[in-house]
């Protein structure tokens, strides 16, 4: 049955996954394939912004791939963050991202629900008066900065990375019953591969209201929408899909 065979728009995870446990339960085949690959900024294109990083007291991440490139640019170019610097995260889940690089509990570390608005109520009057830095990808999006600078708060814009498109031409995508999408940068990925692409009887899942947003900006529908109170993840959403598949199927 092709609803069986999902193509996810991720690298293979490595070692255990807990899409495996969907595949023997229910029977399903699962690929992975990443629909674009990050590149961090040489130090030769950060120090192009003129943007000098210890100008700041704060700094703001919004995803992990932007802390994982954070300090590995400050590694590169030899700058050490002091144990003042404050963290700004957009999520609870990035701001635990940062114990791969910092000593989580000995550092000023703040965090939203999950989007802009949240963050900036933690922000408050309480840290009105820092110098915050955006750490942003070459596709931010415009709300970032401007919310800032309609709360009125000093803030720098900061690439460090950019989002480059994989080449999708061997993917056989008419042999899936479901694509899985995490990121805007996927769709706009598909879209760019494939100018003519139409959907059809295709499913789309996405992940996060970003990607769901940038699907329907698209005119592309989806099937399945995570997180949500039901389905926290993309495996669960599948899950229960899936189960309500099997519950339906003729007998």
């Amino acid at each position: 049955m092709k609803t069986r065979t999902i193509l996810i728009s991720q690298p293979n995870p490595n070692g255990a996954s807990p899409h495996v446990e969907l595949c023997e339960k229910y029977g399903v085949t699962i690929d992975f394939f990443p629909f674009f690959r990050v590149e961090s900024l040489t130090p030769k294109e950060f120090r192009a912004q003129k943007v000098n990083i210890l100008d700041h007291t704060a700094i703001v991440f919004t995803a992990r791939t932007a802390i994982d490139t954070f300090f590995r640019l400050c590694e590169e170019i030899r700058v050490t963050i002091p144990e003042t610097m404050k963290y700004f995260c957009i999520s609870e889940s990035i701001a635990f991202y940062l114990q791969k690089y910092i000593v989580y509990r000995k550092r000023k570390i703040f965090y939203g629900k999950g989007d802009i608005a949240s963050m900036l109520e933690v922000i408050g009057n309480k840290h009105k008066e820092e110098r915050f830095l955006l750490a942003l990808a070459d596709n931010y999006k415009p709300e970032i900065p401007k919310s800032f600078e309609k709360a009125k708060l000093k803030s720098t814009r900061a690439i460090l990375y950019r989002t480059v498109n994989s080449d999708l031409s061997k993917l056989n995508l008419t042999k899936y019953g479901m694509l899985v999408f995490y990121s805007p940068a996927d769709i706009k990925s598909l879209q760019e591969n494939y100018p003519d692409f139409q959907q059809g009887d295709l499913m789309f899942a996405t992940f996060g209201p970003a990607t769901a947003k940038a699907l329907k900006a698209a005119k592309f529908k989806a099937t399945i929408e995570a997180p949500s109170p039901q389905a926290p993840s993309i495996t669960k959403a599948l899950e229960i899909y899936l189960d309500k598949l099997d519950k339906e199927a003729p007998k």
